[in-house]
């Protein structure tokens, strides 16, 4: 758990690390609530967010919600609410497992541990790191994971890996990427980490 008194530090650890809910207060220096939301929605994170705050009409509940709040708590609250309005947020998030998940020309079987190119219909078996990093990054498009988040994820947070190791399974996924000619690559973001990205315009052409 993270928690942040100021809008821009709040910001941007909601946008460099994965959350399954934000408890977001309208009301913070630099900048407030509301716009924090709008900047997350259209930066694509899609972390479930409960707004707390002091003001109680209708138009600032429908501004939240416009927004992409997934909940409003009006102040002051009892805590017993707000614990069961993040338990039912969380638990909405618990659907069951897809057997295959999919991102731009990229299908992942989870059964088989198989990659597949929608395009091009070519196979690839992923083995146990590849998979599970494969799987990562397709559960999390678009959004930048950190070295540190990939290994808590992956090897768990009691690791000794080398950065060259992980440095080392990202480069086979390459290769699998262009082996099946998927658009979809796995970019370096310098000083930040990684992000799956789909080339749109690769496949315009």
């Amino acid at each position: 758990m993270d928690i942040c008194t100021d809008g821009e530090e709040g910001f941007y650890s909601a946008l460099t690390n994965i959350y399954d809910l934000i408890i977001l207060d309208v009301m913070l220096p630099g900048m407030n609530g509301f716009d924090i939301l709008k900047k997350l929605r259209e930066k694509d994170v899609q972390s479930k967010v409960i707004m707390l705050t002091a003001k109680s009409s209708l138009e600032d509940k429908l501004n939240g919600l416009e927004n992409g709040a997934n909940d409003y708590v009006t102040k002051p609250f009892h805590i017993e609410e707000l614990v069961a309005r993040v338990n039912i947020q969380l638990k909405n998030n618990a659907s069951p497992k897809k057997n295959t998940i999919t991102f731009g020309d990229l299908n992942l079987n989870i059964s088989s541990s198989t990659l597949e190119c929608t395009t091009t219909k070519e196979q690839v078996e992923l083995v146990c790191k590849e998979f599970q990093l494969m799987e990562y990054f397709i559960n999390n498009p678009k959004q930048i994971l950190s070295k540190e988040q990939i290994y808590d994820k992956i090897w768990g947070i009691e690791n000794d890996i080398e950065s060259n190791n992980l440095e080392a399974y990202l480069s086979f996924l390459r290769r699998k990427l262009k082996a099946i000619e998927s658009k979809v690559n796995i970019k370096s973001v310098r000083n930040l980490g990684y992000k799956m990205e789909y080339d749109y315009e690769e496949v315009k052409k």
